[in-house]
């Protein structure tokens, strides 16, 4: 098989969390499937043609090598929009193929429009302001340079979008400061208006903010981690479900990683395990080897407090977790023989290890724990 551990990727979990999504926000909204992170974790040459499949056409990314691999990976012609990274030298390649992209800094404006002209093909630009996230932005005492880039370079480009990102929308403890974001992108797009400049469409709300500010969705949502059936932080959900005296999450997730046994070694009291001497032996033990370690995306940190589950039994990380392998106590588990499954996320039996879990045990927000599994794993998708 060549590989030590595989990803699987549930299409119809995708299809549940889109059609819940979609009810959510009403049909006059747009939807774009944020993939950057390589599709936080779940694959971009994997994901996009699922995706596809329930009709997303819309896709968000953070650079331009992501949107070249959404282009290459897609089976149709779906929009791409570049939120951060292209070099002024990629553009070219971006007019050519109708890729978006943000400008947020007056060198890349200036340097796609003149392009835009020198190649008679219009820029499909989406115009970031800078609100309150101080990361990337137009700042107020830039727009009158703006305004005049966009009056030179006028019937050059296509002003798709005007946008802004807001800082931290899934906690209540940022709610004064995305709600005066809210205001001062309004009152931005308010000045522009006054001088004539409308863009085809305003976004502001990532999936913490559709939840949380349904006020703030105007004409597009970018939706990451909601998507892939997880909620921006614990919080949103309680906020969402209080709301709709919710029991039960209406999201399934997308993810399961599972691996097998790739050694049994027994143990006799009073040995230690792994590398060093941070976990003894209190008893004669059965150890089982599985094939994955830190350099896979399982954290070091789990060392002698990680779970795996064997047998439809919660199995217990014994020792240091190595950059290639893990050791976990079978002792109590019958019948564990070599090539037997190993779910590290997922669920097997009536037992479950989620992400959440896992991020929680190794110290990692759900976020970096996906993006963090690296793209060589295989990801095979299920129905």
């Amino acid at each position: 098989m060549f590989h030590t551990s595989e990803i699987e990727i549930d299409k119809s979990a995708f299809k549940n969390n889109i059609s819940f999504l979609k009810d959510l926000y009403g049909d006059d909204v747009g939807f774009s499937s944020v993939v950057k992170g390589n599709a936080y974790g779940h694959g971009i040459e994997d994901f996009v043609p699922i995706a596809e499949d329930v009709g997303i056409d819309h896709f968000s990314v953070f650079s331009a090598d992501e949107a070249l691999r959404v282009l290459k990976a897609a089976n149709h012609k779906p929009t791409v929009l570049i939120m951060g990274m292209i070099d002024n030298d990629e553009l070219e390649w971006a007019l050519r193929g109708g890729v978006h992209f943000y400008v947020f800094e007056l060198d890349r404006l200036e340097h796609a429009l003149r392009l835009a002209k020198k190649i008679d093909i219009k820029a499909n630009i989406h115009i970031e302001l800078e609100t309150g996230m101080n990361r990337t932005g137009f700042e107020p005492d830039e727009l009158t340079s703006v305004v005049k880039l966009l009056e030179d370079y006028e019937g050059h480009y296509v002003l798709q979008g005007m946008c802004t990102h807001y800082a931290g929308a899934e906690s209540i403890a940022n709610h004064v400061r995305v709600k005066e974001q809210h205001k001062t992108f309004l009152k931005m797009k308010k000045w522009f208006s006054q001088q004539g400049v409308e863009a085809e469409e305003y976004h502001t709300a990532c999936s913490a903010a559709s939840i949380r500010y349904p006020k703030m969705l105007m004409d597009r949502v970018r939706i990451g981690i909601l998507q892939y059936g997880f909620w921006p932080s614990r919080e949103t959900f309680i906020h969402y479900a209080a709301q709709r005296d919710l029991q039960s999450d209406p999201l399934k997730r997308l993810i399961s990683w599972r691996s097998k046994v790739m050694d049994i070694k027994h143990v006799k009291a009073g040995e230690f395990i792994g590398y060093g001497t941070s976990f003894l032996a209190q008893r004669d033990m059965k150890v089982a080897t599985v094939p994955v370690g830190y350099f896979h995306g399982f954290s070091r940190s789990l060392s002698n407090r990680g779970r795996v589950l064997i047998k439809g039994e919660r199995i217990n990380v014994v020792g240091m977790v190595n950059m290639n392998a893990l050791m976990v106590d079978v002792t109590l588990v019958d019948g564990v023989e070599k090539g037997d499954e190993v779910v590290l996320i997922g669920k097997q039996g009536d037992l479950e290890i989620s992400v959440s879990a896992f991020g929680e045990m190794s110290v990692q927000l759900n976020y970096e724990l996906l993006t963090r599994l690296p793209a060589d794993i295989p990801r095979n998708i299920v129905n």
